[in-house]
């Protein structure tokens, strides 16, 4: 039996986010969450000693929904993208590069309005599921 929650739209961003928190953590990163809804990137993470960080942008979704990315490509940052989807039953995550992410990106023009987004298809690939390894370890 498949659990039926509805969340909030926030409750289920900070679950993807202290999801990806838990996770890079156990690869020995230090991890912070930014300020909500603030521009820039959801997570700093730094290495052991310090020398390196990382920005991460963390999507999240209730199911394997579409991601929207907005109306323009320029606004994607950050060295990595996680999409979290199914996180109240069963978390999977993908991670990306920005290019990734830009290359990937679909694109819908109607009545002058322009809207992007990234397809389940285009981010359910083998290469960036569970991909923690392209982060690497915190740990040096």
């Amino acid at each position: 039996m498949e659990l039926q929650i509805k969340l909030e739209p926030q409750v289920t961003g900070n679950i993807g986010l202290y999801y990806c928190c838990y996770r890079l953590s156990l690869l020995g990163w230090n991890v912070m969450p930014t300020a909500r809804n603030a521009r820039g990137v959801d997570l700093i993470a730094y290495n052991a000693s310090g020398s390196k960080f990382i920005g991460v942008q963390v999507k999240a979704l209730s199911k394997r929904n579409a991601v929207p990315l907005g109306t323009t490509l320029d606004k994607i940052m950050g060295d990595f993208w996680i999409i979290v989807n199914n996180v109240v039953t069963e978390p999977n995550a993908f991670v990306l590069l920005p290019s990734e992410v830009k290359k990937h990106a679909g694109c819908n023009k109607k009545d002058g309005k322009v809207s992007y987004w990234l397809d389940p298809p285009r981010y359910d690939q083998d290469e960036f599921r569970d991909a923690w390894h392209r982060i690497g370890s915190g740990l040096a």
